[in-house]
């Protein structure tokens, strides 16, 4: 399992999360050090990880590409003309390695990339103004977007063009879709809209402490929420209610949260989940303990930095046989409406 994170600083930061080699049995974990380079001009604002790819997201309009088993740089790409906002992969079911890169920016519009190799495929002009989050469908079909507009819309990644938008009546900050597909949530400062996938309808709506900044969606119909509270909220999204709380899990705000599943065969492996402050700490926790008690990080890492951001790819760190994407440019496709 990796994990990267961005900072204020310009820098990313890149590390492993090994057992370890004394107590291979036990849930004593680490957080070894890949990597740690300025990799952007200004602040990162957003970062992606996916088997052995990364990627970054900055104010400098540029996204940085990493490989991870190498811990290398793979260089960058320069289609967006303002800062990027958001950056996400797509990877099919039945791959380790990312299929397709999206990335939204400032400017309202989205690029489509496919990852064999790094190859722009469309832009599209999604919102009116910058575009705050950015999720992509399980199925890898289409996308959806909130902006600066008060707006959501949704992204036909077939054709390449946006096939929905309409008025919210208020900015939403994060969009995520849920495991399986059949819900996404949207974040408007502390509160959290649980809708139906099909037709966008409002299931429940809960509300937390303080304003949201990060959210990963978990198995079992759980949405992890952090923020201005500095605490780890699980939500049962079906009922609205904290399934249970990870309190003062940060001594700042959190800005990044990761879900990490290990993919090995071991029953006693605990449920991972990672997170990452803008006093520079991540933390790695088993999630299962915040249901008995007040639980310890099973490993941190302190990188002294203002984090902005953070990812993680919780697949075997092997170089794959990158194959063709399924994202192809149409060329009757529209720009954007």
């Amino acid at each position: 399992m990796s994990l990267i994170a961005g900072s204020y600083e310009k820098f990313i930061w890149g590390f492993k999360l090994k057992t370890l080699k004394h107590e291979p049995s036990s849930q004593n974990l680490t957080l070894t050090p890949l990597f740690s380079y300025q990799s952007h001009l200004a602040h990162i604002t957003s970062a992606a990880a996916a088997g052995p790819a990364a990627a970054s997201g900055s104010a400098d309009d540029t996204i940085h590409l990493y490989d991870l088993p190498s811990a290398s740089s793979l260089g960058s790409l320069h289609q967006h003309t303002s800062s990027v906002t958001s950056v996400t992969f797509f990877t099919p079911p039945s791959l380790s390695f990312p299929r397709n890169l999206l990335s939204a920016s400032a400017d309202g519009s989205v690029c489509i990339f496919d990852t064999d190799p790094f190859v722009h495929l469309k832009t599209v002009l999604v919102h009116k103004k910058a575009v705050n989050d950015l999720s992509v469908h399980p199925s890898g079909k289409l996308a959806l977007t909130v902006g600066r507009d008060e707006c959501l819309a949704m992204l036909n990644l077939v054709r390449g063009r946006r096939s929905f938008y309409c008025r919210l009546g208020k900015e939403a900050s994060l969009v995520k879709f849920d495991l399986g597909g059949e819900k996404f949530f949207m974040v408007t400062e502390e509160k959290v809209g649980v809708h139906e996938a099909e037709d966008a309808k409002l299931l429940t709506e809960f509300e937390c402490k303080k304003r949201v900044l990060s959210a990963a969606p978990g198995e079992n119909g759980l949405l992890f929420t952090g923020g201005e509270d500095r605490s780890i909220t699980a939500w049962d999204v079906n009922s609205g209610k904290v399934a249970y709380c990870i309190d003062d899990a940060h001594s700042a705000r959190v800005k990044g949260i990761v879900v990490l599943m290990r993919n090995d065969s071991t029953v006693d492996d605990p449920y991972l989940l990672a997170s990452a402050s803008s006093d520079g700490v991540i933390r790695v926790w088993d999630v299962r303990m915040s249901m008995k008690e007040k639980p310890n990080p099973l490993a941190e890492a302190n990188t002294k930095s203002r984090l902005t951001c953070l990812a993680g790819s919780s697949h075997n760190l092997k170089r794959p046989q990158m194959g063709a994407s399924c994202l192809k440019e149409d060329p009757d496709a529209a720009e954007g409406e």
